[in-house]
């Protein structure tokens, strides 16, 4: 069975996120073995300078790399700039990372600054949900949503329409 870790910056503050987060994660356990690990924000001033907004993102980048340096795991960062995939493709990619021996998915959503450059380029692909803007919090539970989709096309569930 995959490991699916969600690496996130920061906490999930609403109640409305953390139920739906709950949901998924229940519906999810039937076909992988789910974790969220959620890591500290850095601390910005209202109007960042782009300086202290890189060092913000390596700081965050540093409590990420032990995660994605462990043996057998394919890292997804979520990012903007990343590529898009329908759910149908998403799901393939995801039944691949397991039959190529892969035992563990990462997934990293970075703070409302994004996931530094370093750490993009650690991982093995960089995915954007849209050309939208998201709030990174809600981000977290489109990612669960869209894996319980994929593990549900992988199995031949009636979920995806």
């Amino acid at each position: 069975m995959l490991n699916v870790n969600i690496i996130a910056v920061g906490k999930l503050k609403e109640s409305y996120l953390r139920e739906a987060c709950e949901e998924y994660f229940k519906r999810l356990g039937a076909f992988c073995k789910p974790n969220i690990t959620e890591l500290p924000e850095s601390r910005l001033p209202e109007t960042p300078s782009p300086k202290e907004i890189e060092n913000a993102l390596s700081n965050e980048g540093k409590s990420m790399l032990p995660f994605l340096s462990a043996k057998g795991c394919y890292n997804i960062a979520m990012c903007i700039e990343g590529k898009q995939f329908s759910s149908e493709k998403l799901a393939e990619k995801i039944g691949k990372i397991s039959v190529d021996g892969k035992s563990t998915l990462n997934i990293v959503i970075g703070s409302s600054c994004g996931i530094s450059k370093e750490i993009k380029e650690k991982c093995d692909l960089c995915l954007s949900m849209s050309e939208m803007t998201f709030p990174h919090q809600l981000a977290r539970v489109m990612i669960l949503e869209q894996l319980y989709r994929c593990f549900m096309i992988l199995n031949g569930g009636k979920y995806h329409k």
